[in-house]
């Protein structure tokens, strides 16, 4: 499949544009402020935990947010972000393994950046980073009540390999689903 084909299949090309970058420091709180509104609280991390999380031994986190194209101008059409839109339109912190298994670590897109292709081209830019790291496979843990995360996942090719249970403080169980890469 040619990179046109692939980005169109996957949602890229729908009229909207960002940018993926590398974390910095200054991005930390808006970064703990969307952990917060994608995920309950008991599964939404602390910030002493997102903070360990990005510090990790091999790990990274990957940034989206708009390009100025991507913003919404008088007289454009199609959808766009608008100046209101937030600066940051979500992120992804993955982790190479020792062992040669790729982790997601999370994956946070707030609601009013979902179905533009953020967390799609978060996800496959992870996964193509973590192959050039000699992974052979990305695992990751969801919620088993997490109804769209578990689609989103379905249609990027992951499967439930096992289940975790009280994994989460607020006791519910999680999902183990891994791909191979």
């Amino acid at each position: 499949m040619g990179r046109p084909e692939y980005l169109k299949r996957h949602g890229y090309n729908n009229g909207v544009e960002f940018a993926l970058r590398e974390f910095r420091r200054e991005d930390f709180e808006s970064l703990w402020r969307i952990d917060q509104e994608c995920f309950a609280p008991g599964i939404a991390y602390s910030r002493l935990e997102l903070a360990a999380y990005i510090r990790l031994r091999g790990a990274f986190t990957l940034v989206a947010e708009p390009t100025a194209s991507g913003l919404k101008k008088p007289g454009n059409s199609g959808p766009r972000f608008t100046e209101n839109s937030p600066k940051l339109l979500g992120f992804i912190v993955a982790q190479v393994t020792r062992r040669g298994v790729g982790h997601i670590l999370t994956i946070d897109v707030p609601s009013a950046s979902r179905r533009f292709g953020v967390g799609s081209r978060l996800l496959a830019t992870a996964e193509e980073r973590l192959r050039v790291a000699a992974c052979h496979s990305v695992e990751l843990e969801t919620a088993v009540d997490n109804a769209g995360a578990l689609a989103f996942y379905k249609r990027h090719q992951y499967c439930v390999v096992k289940t975790i249970p009280r994994y989460y403080t607020n006791g519910v169980d999680a999902f183990v689903l891994e791909k191979e890469l």
